[in-house]
């Protein structure tokens, strides 16, 4: 119904290029995840441990300088909304949407912690992809788990299989559905 009363701009430009937008991020996110993995079998540097010493301000946190610091704070944001986007997309937290004007109070605070408990992750999730080095100071390299290299090696080729699995899916289902409707096929 949405799509229907959307504008011709809408319509022909605005939804085309959210949807490439969506495309080069997840893209994006998926090459510096394959990177990561190569840097993870050639260099025991690229474990997401701790910083030993934080020097904020004096050394860029990326190899492309501002640009590439201003990609990760896109691609942390991206991962921030797609994360709660699928969350709550997921068949078993379905229940747990807020409902306009008629929202109990358990619910709101399940949601409260469902989100509490997706931020705190975000930090730990972003540094174990290898999508940033910074670590927000708080020391997240502590956790034995993230000195395990088969651990965090099968962390990020699940993410970059499964997030190149569902795009492809998605990707290709989406042109087979546009192909059959242009074609006229049923």
């Amino acid at each position: 119904e949405l799509r229907h009363r959307a504008s011709p701009w809408q319509r022909n430009l605005g939804y085309p290029l959210a949807m490439l937008g969506l495309l080069a991020l997840t893209g994006i996110s998926v090459l510096i995840v394959c990177f990561h993995v190569l840097e993870l079998l050639l260099d025991d540097a690229a474990m997401p441990r701790g910083m030993q010493d934080a020097s904020l301000g004096q050394v860029s946190f990326s190899i492309f300088g501002s640009f590439g610091a201003a990609l990760q704070v896109v691609l942390i944001f991206y991962l921030m909304v797609s994360s709660v986007v699928g969350f709550y997309s997921s068949p078993l937290f379905t229940r747990l949407l807020p409902e306009r004007q008629d929202t109990p109070l358990t619910k709101i605070i399940g949601n409260c912690v469902s989100l509490l408990v997706l931020s705190s992750a975000l930090p730990v999730f972003s540094r174990t992809l290898g999508i940033t080095r910074f670590d927000l100071l708080g020391d997240f390299g502590r956790f034995n788990w993230l000195g395990n290299f088969y651990i965090v090696f099968l962390y990020n080729m699940g993410f970059a299989g499964l997030t190149t699995l569902c795009l492809v899916k998605k990707v290709s289902w989406a042109v087979q559905a546009e192909l059959i409707r242009a074609f006229g096929e049923d």
